[in-house]
């Protein structure tokens, strides 16, 4: 896999983005859609290097990396994508220096932007119940979309972990859920009556009817009976909410973050949340004790019959 890197082939220079890739995907264990967005990171920085200075990515050095943050602005990219390009750099430069493409640790170079954290949205109580009511959910479609939005919010799982999960992956009778997330790391999350009850239904007589000819062991299927995809679960959760009259912009990490914040507000401990989450570091947790403190004040001030 040591392959010189040679200025007069621009193809060599992607080759080295795809040899990351690979690594990121079998030695890693990252996620399609992670390792799809370092692609589109990388050919960015291939753009900028390579074609535009017509340089390899051996013969960078500070000023150019410092040309590239520039070129980020210039580009009008939000400070959170500036922050994900600029550490998919620098991961793909300790890759190139790890097994010796380059000499020197060009990653050094590279300054990210401070970040201030934002809070997630979450919806409160009042607002979950216009959408998970069951006057919203009508024919098997309808059904079927209400056991997504459910077990969206009832176990917190993201949206490519709903999307694999398989018919197996199911125990109605212990009411828990197996989830392969980021990492190849599998956790069990449990879900309550209400969520075993419309995945019954779901499953006895909605998934039946979709499945048609075709055989395959995903949970949620399409009405051609096919596996469903993220686009139709961003779309259908977007509906949903939309037609509940809910003014804020809600997807299926709105309803993620919403479970997070309902447990911690109501006594969950962090680590069980994150392990509920598939959190690798505690501190991404912890955000949603700062939501859960936000949501109280707001409560609080909307109530208060004195301002």
């Amino acid at each position: 896999m040591n392959v010189k890197i040679n200025a007069e082939n621009n193809n060599q220079q992607k080759d080295l983005i795809e040899y990351f890739l690979e690594y990121l995907t079998l030695e890693r264990g990252l996620s399609f859609n992670t390792v799809t967005s370092y692609r589109f990171d990388l050919l960015k920085y291939y753009e900028f290097v390579v074609l535009k200075k017509q340089l390899t990515f051996q013969e960078v050095d500070r000023e150019i990396i410092a040309q590239y943050y520039h070129y980020l602005n210039q580009i009008k990219l939000a400070i959170n994508s500036i922050f994900r390009n600029l550490v998919a750099l620098k991961m793909f430069y300790r890759f190139l220096l790890s097994e010796r493409y380059i000499e020197n640790d060009l990653a050094l170079y590279i300054e990210f932007p401070k970040l201030t954290k934002k809070l997630p949205e979450v919806l409160n109580l009042k607002e979950l119940d216009k959408l998970l009511a069951e006057k919203n959910f009508k024919g098997l479609i309808g059904k079927r979309d209400q056991a997504i939005i459910e077990l969206l919010y009832a176990t917190g799982i993201r949206v490519t972990e709903l999307i694999n999960l398989k018919r197996n992956d199911i125990n109605l009778d212990h009411q828990l859920l197996k989830c392969i997330g980021k990492g190849n790391k599998e956790r069990w999350i449990p879900f309550t009556e209400r969520v075993q009850k419309v995945l019954l239904d779901y499953l006895q007589t909605i998934r039946p009817k979709f499945k048609k000819r075709k055989e395959t062991d995903r949970l949620f299927l399409n009405n051609q009976g096919q596996p469903i995809s993220r686009q139709s679960i961003f779309y259908l959760v977007k509906k949903y909410a939309q037609e509940s009259g809910i003014r804020k912009n809600v997807t299926p990490h709105t309803l993620r973050h919403t479970l997070a914040t309902h447990l911690i507000e109501n006594g969950a401990d962090l680590r069980t949340v994150q392990e509920m989450l598939g959190h690798s570091d505690i501190s991404t947790t912890q955000i949603y004790t700062h939501v859960s403190r936000k949501w109280i004040k707001d409560e609080y001030f909307k109530a208060f019959p004195r301002i």
